[in-house]
Formats: structure tokens, sequence, C-alpha cells
């Protein structure tokens, strides 16, 4: 049977690679960090990673992961309601829910798993979720496990919503879902008129916020301080693998009926080991770091503005906004492809991005910027476009 369908596989990868989508994998010999080894070539300066807070590689972070692993050990071979919960995982979900100003928390391996389990334990063919057209695949997901009614309106805005909440008025339970930023534009979604409706039209919110906490906010608390409706928020999961340290693990913050009901029947929880003990020991030092100073967040907002005021005034083409992640607009998946490997060539790692990821013809490169760059590197990769841009002869 394989020979058939290794055909047909072997056409589907050849068409991948014929029309410039295919995705490499480069593999790194050295730590996440600013200045990374790639296999086959000096250091080169990171532009791409999650690492928005310079943490993944932290020297006190690194600490506390191996302290863990003398105190704590090294997994826990199962689930957390069999023999998998630890002190540290129950502190960690404290930890959270303080950090976040929320009622309760449960841990996940990932935030793919925590938007995985989240819809189809919470709602039923009586309700109806309506999902953001550009919210991540973990919620796309997760919403189709689901048996609710789905109404999908447009990205960020607020009369197509109020049509879709209009339509699905006979559902016993409504909920809105969006992602806190759109990570492939860094566009912040507009919480506070989400809220309005959600109030007008008795809708619960869930929000995605993985692109946000730990740096998005007047204290880091995510898109919901930043907007202003931290207390309007039923449903809040994240990820600590992107500012919160990088390793790895997903959590669900929230009302507490609605977490002691995912404790009881959702099933990325209930049938995946829980996080390992150095993610969550390490998860802790993060938040402490984040209590204990804003210097993080708030060099990372100034390499945000420097960096989006000198790539504009080199004549790319960004998405506006404030957002660290600053998407330089190409639209030809080939374009990007090779801008990206010249870039390399350069000493600045950066990646194409092209559909489907991105919509056909959206293509680009996703810079991100992070608090453990110096002005110096973001000065430097800027130069590298410039150089970049003229040998490709692009506009």
């Amino acid at each position: 049977m394989f020979g058939k369908a290794k055909e047909f596989y072997i056409s589907e990868l050849d068409n991948i690679k014929s029309s410039g989508l295919w995705k490499e994998e480069r593999v790194l010999t050295s730590p996440q960090d600013i200045n990374i080894s790639v296999a086959g070539r000096k250091k080169v300066l990171n532009m791409c990673a999650n690492n928005y807070l310079g943490l993944s590689n932290h020297p006190e972070v690194v600490a506390a992961a191996k302290e863990s692993l003398d105190d704590w050990g090294y997994g826990l071979s199962s689930v957390r309601f069999i023999c998998g919960t630890q002190d540290i995982h129950k502190k960690l979900e404290r930890k959270l829910s303080d950090f976040l100003g929320m009622e309760d928390t449960i841990l996940y391996a990932s935030c793919f798993d925590a938007n995985g389990g989240l819809f189809e334990t919470l709602l039923s063919e009586q309700d109806a979720i309506i999902s953001d057209e550009l919210n991540h695949a973990s919620i796309i997901d997760g919403v189709r496990l689901c048996k609710a009614a789905r109404y999908r309106y447009k990205n960020n805005d607020m009369q197509d919503l109020e049509e879709k909440l209009k339509a699905a008025q006979n559902a016993r339970f409504r909920l809105i879902a969006t992602d806190g930023v759109f990570s492939m534009d860094g566009i912040i979604a507009n919480l506070r008129g989400i809220c309005n409706l959600a109030d007008k039209y008795d809708a619960m919110v869930m929000v995605d916020d993985s692109h946000a906490v730990g740096f998005i906010g007047g204290n880091g608390r995510g898109t919901p301080e930043y907007c202003g409706v931290s207390d309007r928020i039923d449903i809040l999961t994240g990820t600590l693998g992107k500012a919160l340290g990088g390793a790895n693990g997903g959590y669900t913050s929230g009302r507490s009926q609605i977490i002691s009901l995912l404790r009881q029947r959702s099933r990325p929880y209930l049938f995946s080991n829980t996080l390992a003990p150095s993610v969550a020991y390490a998860s802790l030092k993060v938040l402490e770091l984040l209590d204990t100073t804003a210097d993080f967040r708030k060099k990372l907002m100034q390499n945000t503005l420097f960096f989006r005021e000198k790539i504009r005034e080199a004549g790319f083409n960004i998405v506006e906004g404030v957002h660290p992640i600053v998407p330089i607009m190409l639209g030809d998946a080939n374009v990007a492809q090779e801008m990206a490997a010249r870039l390399l060539e350069k000493g600045v790692y950066a990646v194409g991005f092209f559909y489907p990821v991105v919509p056909a013809g959206k293509a680009r490169i996703r810079t991100q910027i992070s608090a453990a760059h110096t002005m110096e590197d973001l000065a430097f990769a800027i130069d590298a476009f410039v150089q970049v841009r003229k040998e490709m002869k692009i506009g």
C-alpha cells in the first residue's frame, strides 16, 4: 500500500520545493542566545527567536534549572492526577495566577495543548465560538475538536465581530477567541472593543497571550493590561516557551470554575506527562526576576523603538506597531528565501515566512527584537538588510 502513497508524497514534496515554499531547519550548535552558532558557520546575530527578554540562556535561569535536577529529579513519568504533581508545579500555578491577576491556573506541556484542550471541555453543540480569522493554529485546531457552532470574524474588525455575535444569539454560551498579539504581524488585538461587545452580547472572552506576557503592558502582564481590561478576560492562555524563559510549557489562567473543570476533563492535561521539574523550577525564577526588576522590559521597548525607526528610515516596508515583532514585508516567497540566505552569509540569522504560514503574496522576513540585543547589534542587522536589498536590486 505504501508504494502508491509514496508516489503521492514525493509529488507533494516536489511541489513544495518547486513553489519556493520549502522550509529548511538550520541546526544550532550553541545555546539559544543573541549570538548563536549555526552548523558549518561562525557565530551569527539572532534576529528571529521568541527570546524577547533575553532569558533563554540567562545565568540565573540556567542555574535554577541545574539546581532543580538535584532537588526534584529529571521527570515525573506520569500525568498530573496520578503521581505527576510536585509542590513546584502548584507553586508555579499560584505564581502565574498572581502575576496575571487571574483566579487560578493550570499547567500544560505547551500552549498548543492548552488551546487544544480548552474548547471541547467548556462548550458543546449548544454553544458558539466566535474566532478571529488570524488566530494561531492551536486555537484553530482546538476549535475543530469542539462541537460548538463556529463563526470567524475578520482580523481585529469589531463591526464584523458584532455581526457574528448577532448571528450566534441563539446559542446557550458564546465565547470570543482571539490572539492577544497576532504573531505574523505584531498587531495587538483590540481587547477593549472585544470586551465591550462581549458585555453587549453576553459572551465570554478568551485570549492567547503567548506573544505578550512578560513584556507588554505597564507591568508586563500582557495585552489585557495594555488594553486596560485585565478584569474583563475570562480565559487567558499562554506559553512559558517565549518571553518566560523559552523552554517549553503552557498554561490556562482564568475563572476558578473554568480551571477546575479543565483539571477534570481537559484531555491534553489528563493524558500527557506533566511539565518537567526543571522547567517548572526555572520558570519560578523567571517570574521572580520579572517581579524584581523592570530592566528587561524597558530595554526591550527601547530596542524595539530604535529598530522600528531605523529600519523604516532605511526604506523597508514594515507592519506598523509597537511590538518587538517587526515583519519586513517582501511579498514573494522566493525573494524572502533568498534574502534570508544572503543575510545569513553576512552574519544575520533571519527566516523567511510564506504560505501557508502567512497568506499567499504576503511573504516576509519576521524579525524579533530582544532585550539582550545591543544598539550595535541592531544597527549591524539593519546595515545587512540594506546591503542585501542592494545586491538583490529590490525596490
